[in-house]
């Protein structure tokens, strides 16, 4: 039987979730496995998705577009997958900030604390696997680093040994078997990027 996914992508990298029938997928999700990426490269981890979701920040809808041409899937655009909201922060490089920009207890101003942050994700998480039920074959999903951070930790469940990574990287594929507790099978990978050039460049700002 042919095993659909929900493929969540991000400006960081991709990721993958299985969904059952159509049909029946309301009942019987979830059910099948799921491949994480944070943001992917053409003609590398892909297979043709039937359906794209996005982040709607510009580093995302570049890699979901580059994904809509390579598969022909379409794309739709969901701002509950954005980055972490940083505020009156963003655009300022790191080494310039001055302090620990994760720290769990720093709130930016005019951005999202942690707690804030999370419960987005959630409901990013549920309409995820809303859409995987009623998508006809597997769904892709583009977001971000911190979100796959936030769901690894605490949707997912990951192997013995293995631990949620501090930083994800560009175009890293996580696989993630597709029903409750959603084992993880493979973690932030980027095995699959064997070519340099096709490399996402590592940012320096907020």
């Amino acid at each position: 039987m042919k095993i659909r996914r929900i493929g969540v992508i991000m400006s960081t990298w991709l990721a993958l979730l299985a969904v059952p029938g159509a049909a029946s997928a309301q009942e019987n999700f979830p059910n099948r496995p799921v491949r994480i990426v944070v943001p992917y490269s053409p003609g590398s981890v892909t297979d043709v998705f039937a359906r794209i979701v996005s982040s709607d920040l510009a580093r995302a809808v570049g890699t979901a577009e580059r994904l809509e041409r390579a598969t022909g899937a379409p794309l739709s655009f969901d701002p509950l997958l954005q980055e972490r909201n940083f505020g009156d922060i963003r655009g300022t490089a790191y080494d310039d900030l001055g302090f620990e920009l994760f720290a769990p207890d720093y709130a930016p101003p005019g951005g999202e604390t942690w707690d804030v942050f999370h419960a987005r994700v959630d409901r990013a998480w549920e309409a995820v696997r809303a859409l995987a039920a009623a998508t006809r074959g597997d769904l892709a999903v583009v977001t971000h680093g911190l979100v796959c951070r936030s769901l690894a930790g605490r949707h997912l469940s990951l192997a013995d040994g293995e631990v949620v990574p501090e930083r994800w990287e560009n175009s890293s594929v996580t696989i993630v078997e597709g029903r409750a507790p959603w084992r993880v099978r493979l973690l932030n990978s980027i095995a699959h990027l064997e070519d340099p050039d096709i490399r996402p460049a590592h940012g320096s700002a907020v």
